[in-house]
């Protein structure tokens, strides 16, 4: 009787099983057909390949990444950016720029350069500058200095100007006399030379003092006191005879004009010229500046090694 009973009931069970199997899914937790998941793998892969091509190829940044500049030792030569068929920038580089024409490291081994080297005296010490002359833009200026150094009138006379980050100025023949300081500045006119203003005032440009436009109008130069400038000074361009390039010893001349100075503006502690000489220089050299290394100061001049050897290293 009672297995009588139990087969309705297992009838109407399996019968819902039936059922329940036959009803669809619910679209939420409906499994994904297998023949979809490749197409969609391969989209993904071939954006993310894309992004990183562009990254690499094109402007250096994954889109949706922060941007963030290169950092300065790392920039290099600016990027040339280019449009690529289909779309999409590419970037290319530039040659590194050539080095400039004036660079000692670069001129021709068969130019030759007349260089003035100067020995100054600070206290205990003697330190070097070097000065390219150009004989071609300044002839007058350059052979009234020649003479002087060849005839050693430079030597012995102080820097009586100092202003930090503007200029030094030396060469004036009363700065031999430390008794009569207070003239300093105003020595040098028995002698003075027609302008020859061609070059511009850039850091370390050498140029030669005059008296002001009011009894000066043809800006002749006065015949002994030259300064270096000590920035780029465009408003003194046109005004006065620019005769020579510092290539080696402008931190010394940095360093003098941050010195403790006067109301005039002349050093308190007396920093002279110990001796300045004229070499002609063939080929190429290394100043101290480049090669790094203040005690390498090895220097050939033309046909002859003397006491100059120590301040520059000639490039063979």
């Amino acid at each position: 009787m009672k297995t009588l009973l139990l087969i309705p009931l297992l009838w109407t069970a399996l019968t819902g099983m039936l059922a329940a199997q036959a009803l669809p899914a619910p679209d939420s937790i409906r499994a994904v057909p297998e023949t979809t998941l490749p197409s969609s793998v391969d989209k993904l892969a071939q954006d993310a390949q894309k992004s990183v091509f562009d990254a690499v190829e094109g402007t250096g940044v994954v889109k949706g990444a922060p941007s963030q500049p290169l950092p300065p030792a790392a920039a290099g030569p600016a990027p040339i950016i280019t449009t690529r068929p289909g779309g999409g920038t590419r970037a290319t580089f530039s040659r590194p720029p050539m080095p400039p024409l004036d660079e000692p490291a670069f001129w021709s081994r068969d130019s030759v350069h007349k260089l003035a080297v100067m020995e100054v005296k600070l206290g205990s010490n003697v330190e070097s500058v070097i000065i390219e002359l150009f004989t071609d833009d300044a002839p007058q200026t350059v052979a009234n200095f020649v003479d002087r150094c060849e005839s050693k009138a430079y030597d012995g006379l102080a820097f009586h100007r100092a202003i930090e980050n503007f200029l030094v100025q030396t060469g004036d023949p009363l700065t031999a006399d430390e008794e009569r300081r207070d003239e300093w500045g105003t020595g040098g006119e028995d002698a003075s030379l027609p302008a020859e203003i061609k070059r511009k005032h850039r850091v370390g440009a050498v140029a030669m003092a005059r008296r002001g436009n009011s009894v000066n109008p043809s800006k002749r130069s006065n015949g002994s006191q030259f300064y270096i400038s000590l920035g780029n000074f465009s408003s003194l361009d046109g005004q006065y005879t620019v005769f020579g390039q510092v290539i080696d010893g402008l931190d010394l001349l940095q360093h003098i004009s941050r010195m403790p100075v006067d109301s005039n503006d002349c050093p308190v502690a007396r920093i002279e010229i110990k001796s300045l000489r004229i070499v002609d220089q063939k080929g190429p050299l290394i100043t101290r500046a480049r090669s790094g290394n203040d005690k390498q100061r090895g220097f050939r001049s033309t046909g002859s090694k003397g006491w100059v050897d120590r301040f520059l290293e000639r490039v063979w």
